[in-house]
């Protein structure tokens, strides 16, 4: 007599830098619980899904392993019947329980937890109260851990004056300051590590302050600057700035420097704060997201003590700060009486041709422009050679491009037109659950074939029944799956329904010249219009993606 196959299962676990555990150990520890429930039931596991450092708070459809777990339960090849998980604090947060136990009841996969001692059952009102009651506890946990670790950084701040991680300010460097007070943080070999005055850079930062004192601007000292040939922040620590340019000084930086307190010498922390905003407001259940913001003033933490070696002196700080509030309001109160709504129809779309930067929209007495402000924002290198004026008139623009736009779109363009926008559209390529349900579809009907042959050979009707049973149920869920899928995935249209909806259009040119602003902005968008300014030919390259006209040039009046 042979022995009964054991039940195969799969394991979930995780673990994450907010439980404050190795992450090898915590594994192995859920892992013990979990063979531990499933053994004398005869199941032995056979896959892991293990999440390392991935938040609790993230619903599982955005775990790298918990996802792999749930497109795994949609393949009926997947080599496991049921999932144990090690510990459902880890596991599930909040609501993410109920939001999850409805797949593993779709596909049939049962789903074992230590707490309940078996398998859940998704119509136990029970079960379901003790894994919501979970949630909220993981919940309750996480808040917990956040409090405990916010108050422990502000006290660290206020008392000690601690470096509490990150990128010294421009200025400084760190040094080491010997093991770290925590016992078992210096067991693992971590030091404590401090602010000390860099030679190269800290002279840099009194000769700003110095000077702003003594009434230069915000430009005139990164001018300054950069015709000194200093490096700026961004070319002084480019392992950290690959992302920046790093060509010239910007008034933003020197305003960083002017605000930064710890150049008084004390610490600061929580200058800035992560809040938790819905990923998607239409889906709730995807989740939040972080999103950092600053703080006010009165919300940042700064020690008691001078913690480190300053570069300025209290008084002198408080004098900047001062001066920066007096120039902010003036010119605030210029911005509030020339500030009006006024829409630009190439908002984000006229790039210039010289620095490849955006030009910024300004509305000069009652007409629309767009100017280049890289010579008022960055300070000019000698090898930068920049026009310090760089202007283009709207209305100069809108009826030359409409008009190139609207030849796509004559009697004798319209085909031609149409059929590249029917060809520019999406090739129709099955998404991998499309696919994966088709193919079983396609399965299951191959073998309702084998079975229907097989009791016409007179095979036991009662054996044949079954299995034709449960492959009718497997394809009845692949055909759900399909129909999920296909409701989300784009449609091309034909060349005859892009025909119908230009000619429903009517006269082009008269449509985008009555257009309200807005309605014709969102127009150019959608055909991912994208205009280059050349200053020197006082041309616009407009490029779009609609036919072989891409890349005209068109002569737009006025001088720069």
């Amino acid at each position: 007599m042979t022995s009964p196959q054991p039940k195969p299962f799969a394991f979930y676990g995780r673990v994450s830098t907010e439980d404050n555990q190795d992450p090898e150990s915590s594994r192995g520890w859920q892992l013990t619980r979990a063979t531990a429930l499933i053994q004398p039931h005869g199941g032995r596991i056979v896959t892991e899904y293990f999440d390392v450092g991935q938040s609790r708070a993230l619903p599982w459809q955005r775990r790298t392993q918990a996802n792999t777990l749930l497109s795994a339960l949609r393949n009926p090849r997947r080599g496991f019947s049921a999932v144990v998980v090690g510990e459902p604090h880890r596991a599930f947060y909040g609501n993410q329980f109920g939001l999850t136990v409805p797949l593993f009841a779709h596909y049939g996969v049962e789903l074992w937890v230590p707490e309940i001692g078996g398998p859940i059952d998704p119509d136990n009102e029970a079960h379901e109260l003790v894994m919501s009651v979970f949630g909220g506890m993981s919940k309750g946990e996480r808040n917990r851990i956040k409090l405990r670790v916010r108050t422990a950084m502000a006290a660290q701040t206020l008392l000690e004056g601690r470096y509490l991680g990150g990128r010294p300010p421009y200025g400084y460097t760190l040094r080491d300051l010997g093991p770290h007070p925590n016992p078992a943080k210096a067991a693992d070999g971590k030091h404590l590590r401090g602010l000390t005055p860099d030679a190269q850079t800290s002279p840099i930062v009194r000769r700003i302050f110095d000077e702003f004192l003594a009434g230069y601007g915000l430009f005139a000292i990164a001018e300054g600057l950069t015709a000194n040939q200093v490096p700026c922040p961004s070319a002084h620590d480019r392992a950290r700035n690959r992302h920046r340019s790093g060509i010239a000084w910007s008034k933003s930086a020197i305003r960083v420097i002017l605000t930064n307190p710890r150049y008084t010498g004390r610490q600061v922390w929580n200058k800035q704060r992560t809040d938790e905003v819905l990923l998607d407001v239409d889906d709730v259940a995807l989740g939040h997201t972080g999103v950092m913001r600053w703080n006010t003033r009165d919300k940042w933490v700064v020690s008691k003590e001078i913690t480190h070696p300053p570069l300025i002196d209290d008084e002198t700080f408080e004098q900047a700060q001062a001066l920066l509030t007096r120039r902010a309001k003036a010119v605030d109160r210029q911005e509030r009486q020339r500030r009006a709504r006024n829409p630009y129809v190439f908002r984000g779309m006229i790039y210039c041709a010289v620095c490849q930067r955006r030009m910024q929209g300004q509305y000069n007495h009652g007409a629309a422009y767009y100017r280049c402000r890289f010579p008022q924002e960055y300070a000019l290198a000698n090898e930068v050679e920049h026009p310090r004026n760089v202007y283009l008139r709207e209305d100069a623009l809108t009826d030359p491009l409409d008009e190139w736009l609207a030849s796509a779109f004559t009697p004798d363009h319209l085909d031609q037109t149409i059929t590249a926008m029917c060809d520019a559209q999406p090739t129709d390529q099955l998404r991998p659950h499309t696919a994966a349900a088709q193919a079983t579809i396609a399965a299951c009907d191959a073998k309702l074939a084998q079975y229907r042959a097989a009791l016409d050979a007179g095979a036991d009707p009662a054996l044949v029944t079954g299995w034709i049973t449960q492959t009718q149920a497997e394809r009845t869920r692949a055909e759900a799956d399909l129909q999920t899928t296909q409701r989300t995935e784009p449609r091309r249209m034909s060349h005859s329904q892009i025909a119908d909806l230009v000619r429903a259009l009517g006269d082009i040119v008269a449509v985008l010249r009555d257009a309200d602003p807005d309605d014709k902005a969102e127009v150019y968008r959608q055909l991912g219009l994208r205009l280059t300014y050349q200053t020197e030919t006082q041309t616009v390259r407009a490029a779009v993606d609609l036919s072989a006209h891409r890349g005209v040039m068109v002569r737009v009046r006025g001088g720069t």
